[in-house]
C-alpha cells in the first residue's frame, strides 16, 4: 500500500507543470549522508540505519525561485569505488552538483579533489558545485575543521556549507543557494 508520501512523489514526478528542469547530483565517498541529505531535502525524515545505495536512485521536488516553477530532479549517487563507471555517466546533463564529505571522516575530505576532477571531466562546463561537510551534529567526533573546509572550497572556487541531515541544519539552505546559482548561471541566457 503507498503512503501519503508516496503518492506525493509519484505525482510530483509526473507533473509537467514547471518552467524549468535542473538535474542535480548529491556526491561523494560512501557514508557521507548522501541519502539522509536527500532523505531530509525531499521528505524532510530522517533515519540513522544505514543502507549503501546502489549505484544510483533520485528523488523529485518542485521549488520556486523568482515566480518561477523549477522541477528539481536530485540524484544520490553511490560512493563506493565500484559503482563510478555507473554513476559518472548520469554526470551528463547535470546542472548542479553537491560534493559532500563527512567531518568526522578524513579520508571523505582526502577525496573531494579526485571528485572535483570527475565533475570537471565528465559533466557540463557550467554546472554548479557546492562542497559541503555533513555531520555537523557530530561535533565531537570531527576530525576536519571548518577552517579546513573553506580553505579547500576557496582554492577550488566552490561555494562552502556545512551541514547535519539529522538535525536539519542548511540542508534546505544548500539547495536553495544551488538552485540559485544555476538560474543565475542561464539567466544570462533567459531569465529565471
Amino acid at each position: 500500500m503507498a503512503s501519503s508520501n508516496d503518492t506525493k512523489w509519484q505525482k510530483d514526478a509526473a507533473d509537467q507543470n514547471f518552467d524549468y528542469m535542473f538535474k542535480l547530483l548529491i556526491i561523494g565517498n560512501s557514508s557521507v549522508g548522501k541519502t539522509s541529505f536527500l532523505f531530509r531535502y525531499a521528505d524532510d525524515t530522517f533515519t540513522s540505519s544505514f543502507v549503501s545505495t546502489v549505484g544510483i536512485d533520485f528523488k523529485v521536488k518542485t521549488v520556486f525561485q523568482q515566480g518561477k516553477r523549477i522541477k528539481l530532479q536530485i540524484w544520490d549517487t553511490a560512493g563506493q569505488e565500484r559503482y563510478r563507471t555507473i554513476t559518472t555517466a548520469y554526470y551528463r546533463g547535470a546542472m548542479g552538483f553537491i560534493l559532500m564529505y563527512d567531518v568526522t571522516n578524513d579520508d571523505s575530505f582526502n577525496s573531494v579533489q579526485d571528485w572535483c576532477t570527475q565533475i570537471k571531466t565528465f559533466s557540463w562546463d557550467n554546472a554548479q558545485v557546492i562542497l559541503v561537510g555533513n555531520k555537523f551534529d557530530l561535533e565531537h567526533e570531527r576530525v576536519v575543521s571548518t577552517e579546513r573546509g573553506r580553505r579547500l572550497a576557496d582554492q577550488l572556487g566552490l561555494e562552502f556549507f556545512e551541514t547535519s541531515a539529522k538535525d536539519n541544519i542548511n540542508v534546505d539552505i544548500v539547495f536553495e543557494r544551488l538552485v540559485h546559482l544555476i538560474c543565475e548561471r542561464i539567466s544570462k541566457r533567459h531569465p529565471c
